[in-house]
Formats: C-alpha cells, structure tokens, sequence
C-alpha cells in the first residue's frame, strides 16, 4: 500500500478525475471546479493549485492552494482549502500529511505563511494552526481563520 500526493498542475492527465472529486466531495457545481482547476494547468499565476492523495492509484484525499476562501480577509493568502479525506481511509493521520505538504507547497511557492478558514475547532490546532480571528462569508456565515507558517525542506 503506498501514498503519494500529486500536483493536478504537474499530471493533467488527472484534471477529469480531480474534477469529478472535488466536486464530488464538496457538493458545488462540476462547472466551477472544472473552470477553475483547468484554468490552473495553464495560467503563470502562483495560484490555484490543486492536490490529490492517491493510494494504489486511487483517489482518497485533497486539497487546495487558492488566493481567497470566500472569506471577507483578502489581504490573507494563500488559503488551504477542500482538505479531504475518505471516511474508510480516516485516523492514520493522512490529513496531517496534507496539511504538511500543502505548507511546504506554499513555502515553493514563495508564502511565508498559509491560512485556512473553518468551522473546526480542535483539528487544525493539533498540527501548530493558530487561530487568529473570525472571517465573514457573502451568504452570512462566519469561518475561524487560522495560519501557520510554510516549511522549508
């Protein structure tokens, strides 16, 4: 059984599948996913980015790298996004290790820190998050925003 996290920018060949699973997993329209992760393989942008996990070439996490979550602090960037994990594969720790690689990602990238926004409370702090203040939705909901910082090699 072995793990790798591919960059969707680095093996196109994946866009289709990428696109079916995070829209999949995240229940928004197929058409934003597909515009935006398409539109990544091309553009000279550092950002989006796009991260699959794949054990034995099958698909059991993601996640992102984009410039804002939809969250009212834009002057934050970049923001990790659609962190998933199959329920089957939960518990071993594999979100951790994307959490980890989307921190050395963001370090390649050229960003000092990397932020997220949710509504988990406990999870990212586990993995040296901190929490620094709230963040507000067009549609009215409120996110916790966290930061950390990116890592070198």
């Amino acid at each position: 059984m072995s793990y790798e996290i591919i960059a969707v920018r680095e093996k196109p060949e994946y866009l289709e599948k990428a696109v079916d699973y995070f829209s999949t997993k995240w229940g928004i329209e197929r058409i934003i996913y597909e515009d935006c992760i398409s539109n990544s393989l091309k553009t000279e942008s550092k950002l989006p980015r796009w991260y699959l996990m794949l054990k034995d070439n099958q698909i059991i996490g993601s996640y992102g790298l984009i410039t804002n979550d939809f969250v009212s602090r834009q002057d934050l960037s970049p923001y990790l996004c659609a962190l998933y994990i199959e329920e089957s594969e939960r518990g071993k720790e594999l979100g951790s290790q994307l959490l980890h690689h989307a921190r050395f990602e963001a370090k390649k990238l050229g960003f000092s820190k990397v932020y997220l926004c949710t509504d988990h409370i406990g999870y990212y702090e586990r993995y040296g998050w901190t929490y620094i203040g709230a963040g507000y939705h067009p549609w009215g909901e409120i996110s916790r925003i966290y930061e950390c910082d990116s890592l070198s090699e």
